[in-house]
């Protein structure tokens, strides 16, 4: 697979992190040419400014990590991000709302976003390891309705990542106008190349450099 880093998501998702970790981040992502830098919507003054007229997209997550807000908060919260300067958004489903089989509410969490985020792409984060098959085909075919960009497997932050039999199913439910992003405990390149080649469009990792090295 050549240039395995323009289908990298470089994540660094940390609270706590300082400013000169977030731009160093942002150097390794306009180093080697990542498909874009992912951090906390609080960081994204100073990766938007690092990357402009770079490569890299700023990206940032929405409802993060449990994705349990109302469709307004949720719109919110991504209007803020928008604001300031992000180019794609991450977007927690509501995975209790969906087990619930509250299908309306989970349909109106993304709709919300994906209509005010206009020509911002939306990945929906459909948290995986909480859904069995038919949750998982219900929670994409739900997401392609509302007219989000990209399902996505995992925060990072559950107690499973992303899978290739997911990956796999997400895609054959989504077909070719949607993408796929695997996230979630992908740490090797074996591991990123098997999810491309089943389906995945996007890689969202914080492994990023290691997979670059071929470890």
């Amino acid at each position: 697979m050549d240039n395995i880093a323009k289908y990298i998501d470089h994540t660094f998702l940390q609270k706590n992190a300082t400013k000169e970790e977030i731009e160093k981040a942002c150097d390794e992502a306009i180093k080697y040419n990542f498909k874009a830098l992912c951090v906390f919507p609080e960081f994204l003054p100073i990766v938007v400014n690092k990357l402009k007229n770079k490569k890299p997209l700023p990206i940032t997550v929405v409802d993060f990590p449990l994705g349990n807000k109302s469709p307004i908060d949720k719109a919110n919260e991504a209007q803020k991000a928008i604001d300031l300067g992000a180019k794609e958004l991450d977007l927690v489903m509501d995975v209790i709302a969906l087990k619930d089989k509250n299908y309306k509410k989970v349909f109106e969490g993304i709709k919300a976003v994906v209509d005010l985020s206009k020509d911002i792409p939306v990945k929906v984060i459909i948290e995986t390891c909480y859904l069995n098959p038919l949750e998982i085909a219900s929670a994409c075919t739900i997401a392609k309705l509302a007219n989000a960009k990209f399902v996505k497997t995992s925060t990072g932050f559950a107690k499973g990542g992303a899978r290739i039999e997911d990956v796999f199913l997400m895609k054959n439910t989504v077909g070719d106008n949607m993408q796929v992003k695997a996230s979630g405990g992908i740490k090797t390149l074996k591991e990123a190349l098997l999810f491309i080649e089943t389906g995945a469009s996007r890689i969202g990792t914080s492994s990023s450099l290691q997979i670059l090295q071929g470890d």
